[in-house]
């Protein structure tokens, strides 16, 4: 056999192992998929029987234990009182949720029987069980947003603050739009947070520290930084230079923004921001903007991470239709979950 025909035959092979390959996948994510929804029905029934015995809890308790013996001894592991309960709570808490079609894609087809009138569902019963711990209802429904259009494994979800850090950054009507939406980037200021939670760089609250340390810290943990900044940044450089009618200047920190098609300045102040560090970056962006950036790219956005402001002075100090400068403050100490918690709260409320 020559050469050619072994590479041949390789190819074929190839292809061929490919293909069972996605065929298995469509059928893990197809059992998938019809679990969880027969998960549901199952929780729907129980409840629709519990409604006929009045809602008595005594009657509930004995419906699922006499259930859970019947169902072991017929199909075996899977239906413990325990599980019951959960199938009947992913009925009670997801039978109210907005069908979530227009968010995903659904990677196959179930029963049609099935679906109807049915929320749309295109997570594996792990991640809604996870779901079904987070009693705030705008945050459960973010998180299964982003779970779905992000194809976060559980452990992902498991570990993510993204609601927690990006309410910090919201009012009322910001944090309702997470739950109906996730996080879009559609604008510049979808981009920006104030504030920038950076505690990985592990700099207690009260360390004395200066801009370089500072800076350093952010490049030492630059994947972290990345996370924090949001969806779509790629790192540029730090301390990039230039010229002009022979001057030099320096910004701390550039990125870009893929989503947007647009640089991201980031100029760090470890005090107060003051008007002349806001008229810098308003050079930095007009410089970018004029010099830089190319003719199908958007605007330059410029971010001063600073620990303190007055708001006053950074209002007074920007064009009233600003799209451009930001001013955020940044914390080195994440907020404890009561305090997270108390602060959605108090949106919720406001």
């Amino acid at each position: 056999m020559t050469k050619l025909e072994k590479n041949t035959n390789l190819d074929f092979y190839n292809k061929i192992v490919e293909l069972l390959k996605d065929a298995r996948r469509k059928v893990v994510q197809f059992v998938n998929k019809t679990m969880v929804y027969t998960y549901f029905e199952i929780g729907r029934t129980i409840v629709e029987e519990e409604q006929k015995g009045k809602i008595r809890a005594e009657y509930g308790k004995y419906l699922i234990k006499e259930l859970s013996q019947k169902l072991t001894r017929e199909f075996g592991k899977g239906f413990s009182i325990t599980n019951l309960k959960q199938m009947r709570q992913f009925y009670l808490i997801f039978s109210k949720s907005q069908t979530l079609s227009d968010q995903s894609q659904t990677t196959e087809t179930v029963s049609v029987e099935l679906k109807k009138h049915l929320p749309e569902f295109n997570l594996s019963w792990s991640h809604y069980l996870f779901l079904m711990k987070i009693d705030n209802p705008d945050e459960r429904k973010f998180y299964e947003i982003e779970a779905i259009n992000n194809g976060w494994s559980l452990r992902e979800l498991q570990n993510s603050a993204l609601f927690e850090r990006l309410v910090l950054s919201r009012d009322k009507k910001g944090v309702k739009e997470l739950s109906k939406k996730g996080q879009l980037i559609e604008k510049p200021e979808d981009t920006v947070k104030d504030p920038y939670i950076l505690e990985f760089l592990g700099l207690p609250e009260e360390t004395k520290y200066s801009e370089t340390e500072l800076e350093q810290k952010i490049i030492d943990k630059l994947e972290h930084f990345l996370l924090e900044l949001g969806k779509g940044f790629t790192f540029v450089g730090r301390q990039v230079r230039f010229t002009f009618d022979d001057k030099h200047f320096r910004i701390d920190l550039v990125f870009y923004n893929r989503i947007l098609q647009c640089f991201v300045l980031i100029d760090l102040k470890i005090g107060e921001i003051s008007h002349q560090n806001l008229g810098q970056m308003q050079m930095y962006v007009n410089y970018y903007d004029r010099k830089v950036k190319l003719e199908n790219e958007n605007k330059t956005i410029g971010i001063i991470l600073c620990r303190t402001k007055n708001e006053t002075l950074v209002e007074m100090t920007l064009p009233e239709n600003n799209e451009q400068i930001f001013a955020s403050k940044y914390l080195t100490v994440l907020p404890s979950k009561e305090e997270l918690k108390k602060l959605i709260d108090n949106k919720d409320n406001e």
